[in-house]
């Protein structure tokens, strides 16, 4: 590893990721079979905000400085995130990431799901290197990887169910995106020795920032550029995914907009750009945008609260402050 951060004074969020990057890009792994290590490593090539390891870094820093010897359980967590994008991305038959075609796409289903399988495993070697709270970080990590499958699952069957109400919708996101990133938080706390209250704080505040991170997400998939994006819009309304924007808009639409609505799932005569504009039409006739921004503040307000309470060091706090306020002006 060629840069090394020892002390917080050395810290900002560019360093970090710096050090994260070149984590990832040293990480060694078998040439063969080729073809399920090569989609391992285009996937983490193709970049991303790195999020996961980032925040896990400034959870750490929060209690101690040394974040170099966190590190690995860090860029552990990013593996784990990849690993379910390849197979998110198998279900939705998605044919981008990052802008770049997916990993199903180049090498097939079948590999994909072997070269996923894989990186969980790799993701548990890297989180497995903590020195401190092994087995409190084990349970901790087997819980949020459990919470994710909930989430997921309850994600596909909402395409299948025209009864999916708000705080459905809110849980499932709550599983399938916050739990990582609560974990992120309190993995970070765990490895430095924090209180238990602290952990929890930290937890807290990684849960709201990823609730309001996927309804981000949600309203960028409508609202947003494809090109900013680096993923197909109007990917969620061809996928008859239930989303906040779905769900609020169907619960704000009179009645020949609902007909529309239901019309649309599922319905094979109907897609592409077509069914993209005539859904985002209902969206905007109804204000559904609004809602969904709204919601968002929200859930960055509890996450700015959770921080508050925190007893960590300042420095650090306000490393996340300034990381957090770039989330919330994000338009990708």
């Amino acid at each position: 590893m060629n840069l090394v951060i020892n002390t917080l004074d050395k810290m900002n969020i560019t360093t970090l990721l710096d050090l994260i990057n070149d984590r990832i890009g040293s990480l060694r792994m078998k040439d063969t079979p080729a073809n399920l290590y090569d989609p391992i490593r285009y996937m983490l090539s193709m970049g991303g905000k790195r999020m996961r390891p980032l925040l896990t870094l400034m959870s750490y820093s929060l209690f101690k400085e040394n974040v170099v010897s966190f590190i690995d359980p860090a860029i552990g967590l990013e593996v784990f995130h990849n690993f379910t994008l390849i197979h998110d991305d198998i279900m939705d038959n998605a044919p981008l990431r990052r802008g770049q075609s997916t990993v199903h796409k180049k090498w097939g289903g079948e590999t994909a799901i072997l070269s996923g399988d894989v990186m969980m495993i790799q993701a548990y070697q890297l989180v497995l290197t903590s020195k401190h709270n092994l087995e409190l970080i084990l349970r901790s990590f087997n819980t949020c990887a459990l919470h994710v499958c909930e989430g997921q699952q309850m994600d596909i069957d909402f395409e299948k169910s025209n009864d999916v109400e708000i705080d459905d919708y809110l849980e499932m996101i709550r599983l399938k995106t916050a739990a990582l990133l609560g974990f992120c938080m309190e993995l970070g706390a765990q490895g430095a020795g924090a209180s238990t209250k602290d952990i929890s704080l930290a937890k807290s505040f990684g849960a709201d920032l990823g609730i309001a991170f996927q309804l981000q997400d949600d309203m960028l998939d409508v609202f947003g550029e494809s090109k900013k994006v680096g993923k197909q819009v109007g990917g969620d309304i061809l996928s008859d995914k239930k989303t906040y924007l779905w769900i609020k808009a169907f619960e704000l639409s009179d009645t020949e907009q609902r007909k529309k609505l239901n019309s649309l799932l599922n319905n094979p005569e109907i897609n592409g750009p077509q069914k993209i504009d005539m859904v985002k039409s209902i969206y905007e006739d109804v204000g559904v945008l609004k809602y969904v921004q709204k919601e968002i503040k929200l859930h960055f307000a509890k996450a700015a609260d959770a921080l508050d309470k925190i007893n960590g060091s300042k420095d650090a706090k306000d490393m996340i402050r300034s990381f957090y306020l770039q989330l919330i002006k994000r338009d990708q």
